[in-house]
């Protein structure tokens, strides 16, 4: 086994390259592929890399990193109107298929008390598996999802209980019997500690970011927004609680404020790389020797677990949802095991507390369900559909807007490169004087909102050639670039030119950087954003000054053709660095759905305004279909998706009032 750190990464590295790259070619979940890479170069199969206490430590921080940015999703009103299904459903699901593992293990030969640990190890799902796969399905805000997440959210709480209870009976403190005061002394712990980040979340958090966003360095921001995850997550880990609850709370926090968008955008790349590193070091742990020599055992073990626990969450979920349906997916999402359960079992192992002749298959059992969890999810739809012998609607959301978009592809439209904010004022200003447009970007946190709101945006490359064709680039009326970096614009101009020479090419620049090149590439028109900011200043001081209008039209149109040369001539402050999102605030368009329990489900649109949401309501989506600017005595309903426009503060606070009050 290679021991020297920097041989293991680079192992790790090149394996995770060559091994996700072909799950995406293979269109599996990439989950599936980290998972290989684990298991065959883990200590079980090749024994290329070591399974220590860093790689798991690392593997840690990926989970809080990934909570983290479901906090940042999860404001503190959408927790208040999810509570049903938090502490309603979580704690049905928790106690019922605890309850009968336990059950089951004590008939196997377990005493009552490692039994219930058991029961609750095997009752927990991978938190880390689901949220990455439903939000790569654009399924996190269907109905399902939103179940799944509010089961998940309870059962990080009652792990803490499991693990007090497990490491006291792994370290013999129990022999003598059960005593509660650890666990309510573990539990007084947890509570306080829970306060305290909700204290310093409330009361520091957003002075802080204020003064961090008015130095205008990003290498700041991002070392401050590291602190506050990682402090949190080492706040509830040193009161007994899992790091990835204490990620969860800080990203809560961090929601309410106007910096929620820049901070996901920092904590992106850290929480990619560290999870990849989370299910590497989760497929490290299946033994496939045990697997092979307990072969039938272990098969019907994983066969066991997932379809008990698919039963029972399927009949809990279906006494909160109104068909059988919805209850099935739910409980197809939750049939795999969890990082969490994994945890409580191998506290168990050293003390030999249960006979090995269980817990190894079991453990590995438990591995190999997170292991095909992926697939389960995935295909939730599918399967539920063919157990239940449905058919479902002719076309669901998805596929009536995919068909939407192929329609527009045939039709004359303008391709708009980029949907962040210069390319979403280009698409209202089409849409308002009646022309298409299908919209490219490769950033999920801006596709998955825009399709939500019915938008026709597409999430793919805007330099692939494929995806131009695919897009309907051969029938499109002009093409408009509206990213600020110039390489990526180059990139963009060259592909679409070798596809299509006469097609009107429009392209958009912070300054005059790469202009030539533009230019050189095929570029039809290149709009520097600065220098059209200072012809526009320049013209209204002119007219403000009395220079007749035909005299400042031939000046600016003069500055024009010679390519802004006039204008070129500018000193920058010593180290001026732009800082976009933080330095100030500006208007954006948010998505909020409405879970069942929201404030605003059967009120009017006029009842939340009075209520003081100052935002502009531009869209209703409802059962697939968008309707815009929606009236005032619009009633509101369970699953809707208001599409709303405003400051980050008034976008915030609407949100609280929809689903609060």
């Amino acid at each position: 086994m290679i021991e020297e750190p920097l041989t293991q990464v680079l192992i790790l590295l090149v394996a995770s390259v060559c091994v996700v790259a072909l799950a995406r070619r293979l269109s599996l979940p990439p989950i599936l592929g980290y998972l290989f890479v684990g298991m065959a170069v883990g200590p079980h199969a090749l024994a290329l890399v070591a399974d220590t206490s860093s790689t798991h430590l690392l593997a840690d921080i990926g989970v809080v990193f990934l909570l983290f940015t479901l906090g940042l999703e999860f404001s503190w009103a959408r927790m208040l109107a999810m509570r049903r299904e938090v502490f309603g459903l979580g704690l049905l699901q928790v106690a019922v298929t605890g309850l009968a593992f336990a059950v089951l293990g004590h008939f196997a030969g377990l005493a009552w008390l490692p039994a219930v640990i058991v029961g609750g190890a095997v009752a927990m799902s991978s938190t880390a598996i689901v949220i990455r796969q439903l939000t790569e399905q654009s399924e996190v805000n269907r109905t399902h999802g939103r179940l799944s997440l509010a089961v998940l959210l309870f059962q990080d709480l009652a792990f803490v209980p499991l693990l007090a209870l497990a490491t006291a009976l792994g370290s013999g403190s129990l022999s003598g019997g059960f005593s509660a005061e650890g666990l309510f002394r573990a539990l007084g712990f947890g509570a306080i500690s829970l306060l305290l980040v909700f204290a310093i979340g409330r009361l520091l958090l957003r002075p802080l970011l204020v003064e961090i966003a008015h130095s205008r360095l990003k290498e700041l921001f991002t070392l401050t927004v590291l602190l506050v995850v990682l402090a949190s997550g080492w706040i509830t880990q040193a009161a007994g609680l899992s790091m990835a609850l204490g990620g969860f709370l800080a990203g809560m926090m961090l929601a309410e404020t106007e910096y929620r968008h820049q901070v996901e955008a920092v904590i992106r790349p850290f929480r990619e790389l560290l999870l990849g590193l989370f299910f590497i070091s989760v497929g490290m742990l299946l033994d496939v020797q045990l697997l092979l020599a307990h072969f039938l055992l272990v098969s019907a073990l994983v066969v066991g677990l997932t379809l008990l626990k698919v039963g029972v969450a399927t009949v809990l979920v279906r006494g909160f949802v109104s068909t059988h349906f919805k209850a099935l997916r739910t409980g197809m999402v939750l049939g795999g095991g969890g990082e969490f359960g994994v945890a409580l079992l191998t506290l168990l192992l050293p003390a030999k507390v249960l006979p090995s002749t269980i817990a190894q298959p079991l453990l590995v059992a438990l591995i190999l369900s997170m292991v095909i969890a992926p697939f389960g999810i995935r295909y939730n739809k599918t399967i539920a559909r063919f157990l239940l012998r449905e058919k479902g609607p002719p076309q669901r959301a998805i596929e009536l807007e995919d068909a939407a978009t192929s329609d527009v592809a045939r039709r004359e439209h303008v391709i708009l490169c980029g949907f962040g904010r210069v390319g979403q004022n280009m698409a209202r200003v089409l849409e308002a004087q009646g022309f298409e447009y299908i919209a490219l970007d490769l950033d999920l946190a801006r596709v998955r909102p825009a399709r939500l709101a019915g938008d026709p945006v597409v999430y793919g490359d805007c330099s692939d050639e494929d995806v131009l064709l695919g897009c309907g680039l051969d029938t499109a009326s002009a093409v408009v670039v509206t990213f600020a970096n110039p390489a990526v614009s180059l990139g963009i101009v060259r592909a679409v030119r070798a596809l299509r020479a006469d097609v009107p090419l429009l392209v958009r620049t912070q300054d005059d950087v790469g202009l030539a090149e533009l230019i050189a590439a095929g570029a039809t028109e290149v709009v520097p954003e600065t220098f059209e900011a200072s012809l526009m200043l320049v013209s209204q001081v002119l007219i403000l000054l009395q220079v007749p209008v035909s005299r400042v039209v031939r000046t600016v149109a003069d500055i024009r053709s010679r390519r802004y040369t006039t204008l070129r001539t500018i000193v920058h402050r010593e180290g001026e660095e732009a800082f976009e999102a933080v330095n100030l605030p500006f208007e954006g368009l948010a998505t909020v759905v409405l879970p069942p329990q929201a404030w605003a489900v059967g009120r009017r649109l006029e009842e939340v305004r009075r209520r003081g949401a100052e935002v502009g309501f531009t869209a209703l989506r409802r059962r697939g279909i968008t309707g815009r600017e929606p009236a005032g005595d619009t009633v509101l309903r369970e699953g809707d998706a208001l599409v709303i426009y405003g400051l980050p503060e008034a976008l915030e606070h609407a949100e609280a009032v929809l689903l609060a009050g």
